[in-house]
């Protein structure tokens, strides 16, 4: 019932961009709190029992994933030390590097291996859990504390006679216990983003003052970042346990697009809050990295460095929101929720006029537009989508009036994840082969290329190279 195969994505096309997520899995991920009421840690079912509880042969500590009900040797794979998979289990091993030791000198934290401004993210020990800080990001960090549940779920399955329901029995009662309910998207991206893109938590907000002291840029796509790490195969046990049906499956447009809302609802939410200023200065982190960090030149003919963006109405100068997020929201919204697309429109030119404004102003407008965001959320978490849905969503993010906002790096490269999110999504929904998927990734990876390096980046080119990638899927329909 198992097989080696774990994601969907060709191992080539995405090289230049599964690089840079691979950094950043590295660099982070957090713990979410899911439905569940809070505990305190004196109680039994929030207690965090460690990597070690789940690392036997007969759990998930196999060498082979020949496992008769799930692969088994997931923690193989959570370790695996040279690809996206095992970054999880390097993220508090690359504390000690020098990358990450040069970073701390600039901030003067000391050893950044047990500094809290670095543990919120890069180990599950890092909010004062009695786990060992060396096993980075374990298996709790994602799936929840398992003092709760984990007897349940090491039981197993028993001799019922429909051991499918069983399955699914426990697997709704483990939830009940604190098991996270991964399979429900708004679920995963709230346990993601914590660290992927920020939370209020100590240690979990990447400032600017630390990417300008040497941390990546921070960026987030859930099904992305989700088939990096994805250790499982989705199986007909899994469409039972996860769904309830034999044969359901990740719907990875509706994933990708309540990332995206996720993701700017989260940093709306943190704007408005104490973490919108540093000092006397807006908290640069929310802004666009690239409307600032241009070459200046001083000749009598000066270049012009900026490119108009008709979906941000600000002065000339005015430094922008970093709107990657948006720009994908807007595209999902036409097609999946048209009665919600003009208020976000409406309210994203709001936001962006407001922050011209003054702080208050555009507190009011991220508060409304925050509101729009989250209706999105649920509609997207409600929807089912298709295979031809997908099709659709491509046409969406390269049509004309989302194509022309792809004026700066950060939303260009979110663009070219989301039209290999959606190409992956096609054949997974078998409405195009892997043969034929493969006939096209020459087209994704000059779309790559074009956003591999953010010094470099050219909006006319990539436009260009996301362009012909778009024809070449739109062959396919």
């Amino acid at each position: 019932m198992t097989t080696d195969a774990i994601s969907g994505r060709g191992a080539g096309p995405w090289a230049a961009i599964a690089a840079f997520a691979a950094l950043l899995l590295a660099l982070a991920v957090a713990a979410f709190v899911f439905a569940p009421p809070a505990r305190s840690q004196g109680d039994p079912a929030a207690r965090y029992t460690g990597v070690a509880s789940c690392a036997g042969s007969t759990c998930h500590g196999r060498m082979e994933g020949d496992g008769s009900v799930v692969r088994q040797d997931e923690l193989m794979k959570w370790q695996e030390p040279s690809t996206p998979g095992g970054a999880h289990s390097r993220a508090w091993a690359v504390l000690g590097n020098n990358r990450s030791q040069f970073i701390a000198r600039n901030l003067g934290i000391g050893d950044p291996a047990k500094a809290q401004m670095c543990l919120g993210c890069h180990s599950t020990a890092g909010t004062a859990r009695a786990v060992p800080a060396e096993d980075g990001v374990g298996c709790e960090s994602c799936h929840g504390p398992a003092g709760g549940w984990l007897a349940s779920h090491y039981a197993g399955v028993g001799t019922n006679a429909n051991p499918d329901a069983e399955m699914r029995g426990k697997h709704l009662a483990n939830l009940s216990a604190g098991l996270k309910k991964l399979e429900d998207p708004v679920v995963r991206a709230g346990v993601c983003v914590d660290c992927h893109f920020g939370s209020a938590s100590d240690g979990q907000f990447v400032t600017h003052r630390i990417m300008a002291a040497g941390h990546p840029r921070i960026a987030f796509e859930l099904d992305l970042f989700s088939s990096l790490q994805a250790h499982h195969q989705e199986d007909a046990d899994y469409g039972w346990r996860k769904f309830g049906a034999a044969g359901a499956r990740t719907d990875h447009v509706q994933m990708w697009a309540v990332g995206q809302a996720t993701a700017i609802e989260r940093s709306l939410a943190l704007f408005q809050s104490r973490r919108g200023t540093e000092g006397m200065f807006p908290e640069f982190y929310f802004l666009d990295c690239h409307s600032c960090h241009r070459r200046i030149f001083d000749q009598a003919k000066p270049v012009r460095t900026g490119v108009d963006n008709p979906g941000r109405q600000i002065p000339e100068g005015m430094p922008p929101y970093n709107d990657e997020n948006l720009i994908m929201l807007a595209a999902a919204a036409r097609l999946a929720a048209p009665a919600l697309a003009d208020q976000l429109a409406a309210r994203t030119a709001a936001f962006h006029k407001a922050m011209a404004t003054d702080r208050a102003s555009a507190v009011a407008a991220a508060a409304q537009l925050s509101q729009t965001v989250a209706a999105l959320k649920s509609a997207f978490a409600a929807r089912s989508f298709s295979g031809t849905d997908a099709f659709a969503m491509v046409d969406a993010i390269s049509a004309k009036a989302i194509g022309d906002r792809f004026t700066d790096y950060s939303g260009s490269q979110q663009a070219v994840m989301g039209v290999d999110t959606l190409l992956n999504a096609m054949v997974s929904s078998g409405r195009v082969t892997v043969g034929a998927a493969a006939g096209i990734r020459g087209d994704i990876d000059r779309a790559y290329a074009a956003v591999k390096d953010p010094n470099a980046y050219k909006p006319a080119e990539f436009q260009a190279s996301l362009g012909s990638a778009v024809r070449a899927i739109r062959a396919l329909r």
